[in-house]
């Protein structure tokens, strides 16, 4: 068994965390981090986990790091940083936050408004999106997780721009995307009567984050500069992101090109031809669904994409990274069926 610890348990991806892990045939959690809530039970923080027996919840500082094979790190960006250069240079880490994402220091401090603190590290971590770097993540000691947006879109349109077979100049992601995306903390545009029965987009023209994702993954598949069209709207459910890509191509050969590139991918199913999925599909899972329709325009296609952004978005990601980097099977703890209704 490996000995595993999370940093920021008491936020939702650290819950996720604990819920995946908790039946993982080959990891155990040994210690757990919260310090705005050290002291307490995890039962307290979220009572859905009361009937598992846990570590109750430390600072940071407490953990003795010599007994762990590899640690979580769920904090929020630019905390993550300070608090990941403290631990011990040995420590297998894969982070959650935004921290290590972007391989440009001057990218980073573009979106996301401070100079990096931690540069050397920046330079060591490998991209944490398992179906296209599993190779250097299976040798790497620190992985940063995507952005789960960033991941539902790079699921889109990867293959696409890999294989030349949509144009680069015109393409439009319109994201769904659920309430927990937004984290734990208060925000009072996310109290209930604020957010229920209604529906918004936010980050409009180009302003969201993980827009510093799409330019630097696609740029690199390309071999050229590769700027999208992206907006996200906020929907008032608590899980899941549908992604609708609006791209120029004959709709077969992009449904082709997807299918051939995902075709051994334990987790990411393609629908039959004229198939779209929805979110309730791939709920609790760490499951992509991806689905291809053709548009009355001649030579547009239209792509959409599920996936659940605290599982296969974040927690259940992070965990598929760990497997290969422990030498544990890839799907080990995550096969669980989605859930439905």
């Amino acid at each position: 068994m490996k000995n595993i610890a999370i940093i920021g348990a008491s936020g939702y991806t650290g819950a996720e965390l604990i819920r995946l892990i908790a039946t993982h045939p080959g990891m155990r959690i040994a210690a757990l981090a919260a310090n705005s809530k050290a002291g307490q039970k995890m039962s307290a923080v979220f009572p859905f986990l009361r009937h598992l027996d846990l570590p109750e919840l430390v600072t940071w500082e407490q953990i003795d790091f010599s007994a762990i094979d590899l640690c979580f790190c769920a904090l929020p960006h630019k905390t993550s940083q300070e608090v990941i250069s403290q631990l011990p240079k040995t420590l297998k880490i894969v982070d959650l936050s935004a921290d290590f994402r972007l391989r440009d220091a001057a990218a980073y401090k573009t979106w996301y408004g401070n100079d990096h603190a931690a540069l050397e590290m920046q330079e060591e971590a490998v991209y944490g999106l398992t179906e296209f770097y599993r190779d250097q993540i299976a040798s790497a000691r620190l992985v940063a997780g995507t952005g789960c947006n960033a991941a539902t879109g790079q699921f889109t349109l990867r293959p696409l721009i890999s294989a030349g077979v949509i144009g680069l100049d015109d393409i439009i992601l319109d994201m769904k995307c659920a309430v927990s995306g937004a984290g734990r903390s208060l925000k009072e545009n996310l109290l209930h009567a604020e957010l229920s029965e209604g529906y918004n987009a936010y980050s409009v023209g180009g302003t969201h984050r993980h827009l510093g994702e799409f330019d630097q993954e696609f740029s690199l598949l390309a071999g050229r500069e590769v700027r999208i069209q992206f907006t996200p709207h906020l929907l008032p459910v608590n899980r899941g992101i549908l992604s609708t890509g609006y791209v120029s191509g004959d709709a077969r050969t992009i449904h082709a090109t997807l299918e051939k590139a995902y075709a051994d991918e334990p987790f990411v199913q393609v629908l039959p031809f004229g198939q779209t999925p929805s979110t309730h599909d791939v709920r609790g899972s760490n499951f992509v669904h991806i689905g291809v329709t053709g548009d009355r325009i001649e030579g547009r296609a239209i792509v959409v994409t599920v996936l659940d952004n605290l599982c296969k978005g974040s927690s259940g990601q992070a965990v598929q990274n760990a497997n290969l980097m422990l030498g544990l099977p890839e799907t080990e703890g995550l096969m669980l069926a989605p859930l439905f209704p």
